[in-house]
């Protein structure tokens, strides 16, 4: 079958880098130009609701908040004050409540419209007439302890009360030590709520200024609300940023030190490296592509490869400079092999960034297309940029006296490092079979001990921890991270309330609304309610467009009258003419409160459903379906739980599709690539050998370190193909090259020996280099470092302990003749010899 020489393309690069060197960096640099117009324009985008877009559940629990949300006119949020002591019952500490409660609501610009506490309370039993706050105030100040512990006693069968008290409430000896205050303000109405939150909120500001004003009242009260998570969300990508990027910045260079030795050599690597991220973010701000808290695991990602493309680059050149070849014919050389090798590198790692495409959660699918272009472009400018700025210095250094350092490359003849790296070619010459049955027989072992990797997916992921790492602490300014409460907040809040903290669920419903059964349907579903559901007489704690109905009905005689004239059977369920009932209820002082439960044109409504607060998930999400199905009418299962759970197993099926797609594609990929460029499709077999060890293995470390799949490890065994094909792939194609001119004992051990030099520089590099990821705010970020860093190792160890032994068994397979050649005139024959 015919085929394109892709012979041509690399001399016709070959010709560009070598004999028009000043006109490619010029080229290069005017683009640089171009994208880096882009980087302001570069925009972030933080938080969970970016990972519930086009979530079922999440799009019926945002067409809940545009159907039931009074349109054209101000919302309400909410903000939590935490008070912790050894005693909040105390006469002083209630004071030091209101007075924070006070000084918030003095200040018009905080738009409080009320606040609540269990301070609130006590004083009003002292004073049933201490509406405002400083009249309370006042009551507190005047009344003697023992006076305040018995209002406290008095309130202790109180439910409003005793929720805003901590679990540890003592109501013998009046005693918490924590309680919640809540101060309602009037804000802008969002356009939409979803499940997840952004990075931005309303409430942002408002409660900012709200931190800084409690403060002033002494004690410890902090200030807890959504407004306080969106910050967080917002800071945290900065914060990890500037901890990263400069601990991988130096890490980098301390290792192209030792990689390249030379000074010169080390300003070319770098600067194409800083080439590299500026096209790849300005693409980000040209294509408007929102940067997001995965993407911040893509510059450490370009780093690597870009550095491992750089050594190999260097080293190659420098292999066949030491060999007495010239400036011009060394790079010739060095690029007939790299070109093609990074070409087969950047196909493979850009199917594994795209088979994230299949992925439903956008932020992830984003995150494979900007780090698939990047890679495109690492391609470019470390195959052909820097080629080209190598000539063009070197061409200077034999006319001008240029300092010069080491110009040896690594793993020569004769080298510590060559010797070491000599430990796979042994087995791989004696016994290669048995090294590949060993090796499957370990890689099935981890496959199957992985099986036990959990999933998650909640708010916390993208926030810092409780407790921040000992090293943050002590970082010096810029790189000191802000403070960050909100995990400790939330954590302190499930501890100590968790007997007055529930989950709500929720059911949407569509259609039937109007039918005389509708509201006996909801009264009927309510009855024997799931396991987790909250109940109360066996009927599930819920409030729907019937329990404002009953409501009112309770106290507006007029209402009640419509409602018994459309009750049939007496049970106080109106059973007929409902939209007459629903007509009415419009025009009493419940028809806000109505227009939460039944859309405006009452096609659609809702239930909420009260759940507990320590039931499993998955069990919740399995009884709200449940709920949904008891409906005639058309009902989904929604609310902050369920759609956190889709998110969860979305996460899970991105990992599992995505893997199967790298896997199938980057084999697909080197059948093709090695029958076009060397006739051998059969080598794609030893190439994927030593990847699907790695995966495995990856696989395994994560169950191992107690690492579950999220929204930022759920990439990681695709990236583990698209990262680790790079060493297997020198490997085989730096064997090709050498097994034309040498047999297979010498061709295996040039090729460790000097390839493998390369990788162990990159390899070391590319670690370290996304190590730092450890050190980020983000402990999944974290987590995502270790597993990438580990995927490198996994996959530099089976490239050189196991690939040797995969191609000792491909030559002897595929009919050649250990001592004849690739390539060499077959005597027995008069051929020529071949592999397939």
């Amino acid at each position: 079958m015919a085929r394109l020489d892709p012979q041509w393309f690399i001399d016709w690069a070959d010709d560009k880098i070598v004999n028009h060197s000043r006109r490619v960096i010029l080229t290069f640099l005017v683009i640089t130009v171009v994208f880096g117009a882009g980087l302001s324009a570069v925009s972030t985008e933080s938080g969970t609701q970016q990972f519930a877009e086009e979530v079922p559940a999440e799009e019926a629990f945002t067409r809940i908040s545009e159907e039931f949300s009074p349109r054209f006119q101000e919302g309400t949020g909410s903000t939590q004050l935490i008070q912790r002591a050894p005693n909040v019952l105390t006469r002083g500490e209630l004071l030091r409540m209101l007075e924070a409660q006070k000084r918030l609501s003095d200040r018009a610009d905080l738009r409080v419209v009320q606040t609540a506490s269990a301070a609130t309370i006590v004083a009003q039993t002292l004073d049933p007439d201490a509406d405002a706050l400083d009249q309370q105030i006042r009551a507190l100040e005047l009344a003697t302890d023992g006076e305040v512990a018995k209002a406290v006693r008095e309130n202790a069968d109180n439910p409003r009360f005793v929720g805003l008290l901590a679990d540890d409430f003592n109501p013998t000896e009046p005693s918490a030590t924590a309680t919640i205050g809540v101060v309602t303000h009037s804000i802008p109405l969002a356009e939409e709520e979803g499940a997840g939150q952004g990075g931005d909120s309303p409430l942002s500001p408002i409660q900012q200024k709200a931190v800084r004003i409690v403060a002033t009242v002494g004690g410890d009260i902090s200030v807890f609300g959504s407004g306080i998570i969106a910050d967080e969300f917002g800071t945290v990508i900065t914060d990890s940023l500037l901890i990263v990027v400069p601990a991988a910045v130096l890490f980098i260079v301390v290792f192209l030190v030792v990689a390249y030795r030379d000074l010169v050599d080390l300003l070319l690597g770098t600067s194409a490296l800083v080439m590299a991220l500026v096209w790849t973010f300005g693409f980000l701000g040209l294509a408007n592509i929102p940067f997001n808290q995965v993407m911040i695991a893509v510059p450490p990602l370009l780093l690597a490869v870009g550095i491992d493309f750089g050594i190999h680059a260097v080293n190659r050149y420098r292999e066949d400079r030491a060999d007495g070849y010239g400036v011009d014919d060394a790079m010739r050389k060095a690029t007939d092999q790299l070109l093609v090798a990074f070409f087969i590198v950047t196909g493979t790692t850009v199917i594994g960034f795209l088979s994230n495409l299949v992925s439903d959660l956008t932020p992830i699918r984003d995150f494979g297309v900007v780090a698939a272009i990047g890679i495109v472009f690492t391609f470019f400018v470390f195959g052909v940029f820097l080629p080209a700025a190598k000539v063009e210095v070197d061409r200077l250094r034999e006319r001008y006296p240029i300092p010069t350092f080491s110009q040896s490359p690594l793993g020569r003849e004769g080298s510590s490092l060559g010797a070491v790296l000599r430990i796979g070619v042994v087995p791989a010459l004696r016994a290669p079979a048995v090294v590949i049955v060993i090796a499957l027989v370990l890689s099935g072992s981890a496959m199957w001990y992985a099986t036990g990797v959990d999933t998650e997916f909640g708010q916390e992921d993208f926030l810092p921890p409780a407790e921040a790492p000992a090293y943050l602490t002590v970082l010096p300014e810029p790189f000191a991270p802000g403070e960050y409460s909100v995990v400790a907040d939330i954590e302190f809040l499930e501890e100590r309330f968790s007997s007055s903290q529930s989950g709500v669920v929720t059911v949407y419903l569509e259609g039937r609304a109007t039918d005389d059964s509708f509201l006996q349907e909801l009264d009927r579903v309510a009855q024997d309610p799931p396991e987790t559901f909250i109940s109360v007489d066996r009927r599930a704690d819920s409030t729907s467009i019937l329990t404002v109905i009953r409501d009112e009905a309770s106290g507006n005689e007029e209402f009640a009258r419509v409602v018994a004239r459309n009750d049939r059977d007496g049970d106080g369920i109106p059973d007929r003419n409902l939209v007459e009932v629903y007509d009415a209820l419009v025009l009493t002082d419940s028809a806000e409160r109505g227009l939460q439960y039944i859309s405006a044109n009452y096609e659609t409504a809702r239930v909420d459903y009260r759940v507990k607060a320590d039931a499993d998930d998955d069990a919740v999400v399995a009884d709200t379906q449940e709920m949904a199905d008891r409906f005639r009418t058309e009902g989904t299962a929604t609310g902050a739980i369920v759609v956190f759970d889709a998110i969860s197993d979305l996460i899970l099926d991105s990992a599992i599709q995505s893997l199967v797609l790298s896997m199938l594609g980057t084999g697909a990929f080197l059948i093709f690539v090695y029958w076009w460029t060397e006739g051998r499709p059969s080598l794609a077999l030893a190439n994927l050998v030593p990847i699907l060890i790695a995966v495995t293995f990856v696989a395994g470390t994560m169950r191992l370190s107690g690492i579950s799949f999220n929204a930022f490890t759920a990439t990681v065994l695709a990236l583990t193909i698209g990262l680790g094909v790079d060493y297997s792939v020198h490997i085989v194609h730096r064997f090709i090259d050498e097994r034309v001119d040498h047999d297979l004992e010498t061709a295996l051990d040039r090729t460790v020996r000097g390839t493998g030099g390369a990788l162990a520089g990159s390899m070391l590099t590319t670690v370290f280099g996304l190590g730092v990821l450890v050190l980020a705010v983000l402990s999944i970020l974290g987590q995502f470092g270790l597993l990438t860093a580990a995927s490198i190792v996994y996959s530099f160890l089976a490239s050189i302990l196991v690939l040797p032994s995969a191609l000792a068994l491909w030559d002897r397979l595929s009919g050649n003749d250990p001592v004849v050649p690739l390539g060499k005139p077959d005597h027995d024959t008069g051929g020529v010899a071949t592999a397939d």
